[in-house]
């Protein structure tokens, strides 16, 4: 007789907490000891419903089969909600999770939790209603601000209960880690809520694809369309005296520049320091000289029909919605996974070896 699948719910108390990494890392792991995995998302984090980015993510990278995979019940955008609102929308999407979650088959599904805890419970589909329902348990992804919120973590604790069964603490910094081990981790032994894993900080995790900008701003790539893949750990605007521009370009390594057009000699001095592109803004042609000069150190020269404000607030606002889809990230967040994530307590704990 075939058993039931169990559950493992991820959640987080804020958006662009590191799930999907932490699910990637789980899953890896889990296969390398023959435990099958199957995954679903019950809440779109995107308004594209026929191919949500995370969903296609875990099929593609960890090669579920789609009979594995569940796509999101529903997607929050303003349709949606607006038929909820006015009582237009009948449909039960908790049963429907519900129903779709037994079709999965395998040794465990995982179940990726909305942005926090509260997210989806118009539908009936918050983390709290979810693992409730199925009777699951929990395991809360931390993104840490300076220090871990401590406040949200116990909230979290007082109304999952026992189901929660750890934390994972993201992007700890590493004059964090030894007050973490030998107080925070007892602290929260002691209320109830094992660590399970701290990842440290990585600046490639939180980079973004020259690609992604590219594509964000509508970018006219001038050379190197070759090197899109390129990552940026940071941006810089250059508007300073030429005198000061290497000794201020030098501060930050592998970063995108934004610049006026016409700014020449600010081009010629960020080639010469660790640079992942140049965005020139504004109409004037760029030097021929400066092209030919990318084009041997291999950086990528895009011209934006933007000014500059507008294109430093994109491009913040992609650096603060990075996702994983590289697969330099991949790789990168699955090596910290197995290197700081104590999947042998887990497996323990869900009972998921006999």
């Amino acid at each position: 007789m075939v058993q039931p699948a169990k559950y493992l719910m991820i959640g987080s108390l804020e958006p662009c907490s590191g799930k999907t990494g932490v699910i990637l890392g789980i899953t890896s792991q889990l296969k390398a000891i023959n435990i099958s995995v199957s995954y679903a998302k019950p809440v779109g984090s995107c308004f594209d419903e026929e191919n949500d980015l995370d969903t296609d993510l875990m099929g593609r990278i960890l090669s579920l089969p789609s009979e594995n995979i569940v796509n999101p019940i529903v997607h929050m955008d303003w349709d949606k909600i607006s038929q909820k609102l006015e009582q237009e929308d009948p449909l039960d999407y908790l049963a429907t999770m519900l129903s779709s979650l037994e079709s999965l088959q395998g040794d465990i599904v995982l179940v990726e939790g909305a942005s926090n805890l509260d997210e989806g419970m118009l539908y009936g589909l918050s983390l709290i209603e979810i693992s409730k329902a199925i009777d699951c348990p929990v395991l809360l992804v931390v993104k840490t601000k300076g220090f871990p919120p401590l406040d949200g973590i116990l909230r979290a604790k007082r109304e999952i209960g026992n189901r929660l069964v750890g934390v994972v603490l993201n992007g700890i910094l590493p004059d964090q880690a030894d007050i973490i081990q030998t107080k925070l981790k007892p602290y929260l032994i002691a209320k109830g809520i094992p660590l399970l894993g701290v990842l440290p900080q990585s600046p490639l995790l939180a980079s973004i694809s020259v690609r992604e900008i590219a594509k964000q701003l509508k970018a006219h790539i001038l050379c190197r369309s070759d090197r899109l893949d390129l990552m940026v750990e940071s941006l810089m605007i250059g508007a300073m005296n030429v005198n000061a521009a290497l000794e201020y370009f030098r501060k930050q390594r592998n970063k995108a520049v934004v610049t006026g057009s016409d700014r020449t000699d600010l081009h010629f001095a960020a080639l010469e320091t660790s640079t992942s592109c140049l965005i020139l803004t504004g109409t004037t042609s760029p030097d021929p000289i400066l092209l030919s000069r990318a084009e041997d150190l291999e950086v990528p020269i895009l011209s934006v029909n933007l000014d500059t404000l507008t294109t430093i607030k994109i491009i913040e606002n992609i650096f603060d919605s990075a996702r994983l889809q590289e697969n330099i990230k991949i790789n990168c967040v699955q090596d910290l996974m197995s290197r700081y994530f104590d999947i042998s307590t887990l497996v323990e704990q869900l009972k998921l070896l006999n």
